[in-house]
């Protein structure tokens, strides 16, 4: 049976979000997390990690814009919610030593973006109460643009 290759394309597209895509997102998740009574940091970032909105609510911590910035970068990094990365992190475990890396935040508040099998990018929620909050406030930022990046 003779051996056949196929030629690889030298070049593939992928797909971006729109600023004004993740400005939404991020105001979606600011509001939702406004409504619960919480002062957060939203950050939407692309699929290579780097920031395209920042929102601070008035009263975050000034911890919160570092925090979930990192929490979207390790959410697009490794292309899983935060909250998996820090069950697959946890001390002992094979993957522990990732914990120690720059920028990884293992704790729940980080979604990836995804659309049609795609990642497009991430968003990072700081300062709800608890990683369970900051991820449904990072929920309701995708849901506001789930309809928007269907392709």
């Amino acid at each position: 049976m003779p051996f056949t290759t196929q030629a690889q394309q030298a070049v593939f597209e992928t797909k971006s979000m729109t600023p004004e895509t993740a400005l939404t997102a991020a105001r979606a998740a600011l509001a939702h997390c406004g409504k619960a009574g919480y002062q957060v940091s939203v950050a939407v970032v692309d699929r290579s990690g780097t920031l395209q909105v920042l929102l601070r609510d008035r009263f975050a911590g000034p911890h919160t814009v570092q925090i979930a910035t990192d929490k979207a970068w390790t959410a697009a990094s490794f292309k899983i919610p935060t909250a998996v990365v820090a069950r697959e992190t946890l001390p002992g475990t094979p993957l522990s030593g990732l914990r120690n890396q720059p920028r990884v935040v293992a704790v729940a508040g980080g979604l990836p973006i995804e659309a049609s099998g795609s990642l497009l990018g991430a968003i990072g929620v700081s300062g709800a109460p608890g990683g369970e909050a900051d991820d449904a406030c990072a929920a309701a930022g995708i849901k506001a643009i789930a309809e928007a990046i269907e392709f």
